[in-house]
């Protein structure tokens, strides 16, 4: 099993590669097309603002790759955002992959979210053995609306999109490697699918 953590400079990636080594396997961080295309399985974390995050994506070409992959793809937090179709954070064009837009939460509530959430409405094999109402880890300013594509749903000022997938694209806006067992349990499934 290949597995490859897209390095783009703009992740928390260390913790990525721990927790799948804790699963018993090894990831690479890599930025390579080649390596990245060959993959089993690619996950493409972000942690940071989207602007940049983006800009460094298009510097590598990236932006038009990540899109065309056909193996099993798990967007990590800022990386499921810049999966979506447009962000309001630096007013940033995504990739389009999920037709949803990221927005940002009101000043009603502390911004960024920041702790334990639950997640419901699960919908997926991602979740296999995950319970509803959950807890995951979250840090996050911006959210992707409810939309077609959503498999997990949290609120916090709004119920929102939590989790995503189309065909081979799976987004979480969670830390699974940072969520105990419920998060080892989706990168457990991830690897599985």
């Amino acid at each position: 099993m290949k597995i490859v953590i897209i390095n783009y400079g703009a992740g928390n990636i260390k913790s990525i590669q721990f927790a799948f080594k804790r699963l018993g396997f090894e990831a690479l961080l890599t930025n390579n097309p080649e390596e990245i295309k060959a993959a089993d399985k690619v996950i493409f974390p972000g942690v940071g603002e989207a602007s940049s995050a983006m800009q460094k994506l298009k510097e590598s070409g990236l932006n038009r790759l990540i899109p065309q992959l056909k193996q099993p793809v798990l967007g990590i937090c800022l990386g499921m955002q810049l999966m979506c179709k447009s962000t309001e954070e630096g007013n940033t064009k995504g990739l389009g992959i999920f037709d949803v837009d990221v927005k940002r939460f009101s000043n009603t509530v502390k911004v960024p979210q920041m702790g334990w959430n639950t997640i419901n409405n699960l919908q997926s094999d991602l979740f296999k053995g995950v319970k509803d109402d959950e807890f995951m880890y979250l840090v996050h300013s911006y959210y992707a609306e409810q939309c077609k594509d959503a498999i997990a749903t949290t609120t916090y000022d709004v119920a929102y999109a939590s989790a995503l997938q189309k065909d081979n694209f799976y987004g979480v806006q969670f830390h699974p490697e940072k969520s105990s067992l419920a998060g080892e349990q989706i990168l457990r499934n991830f690897i599985n699918l």
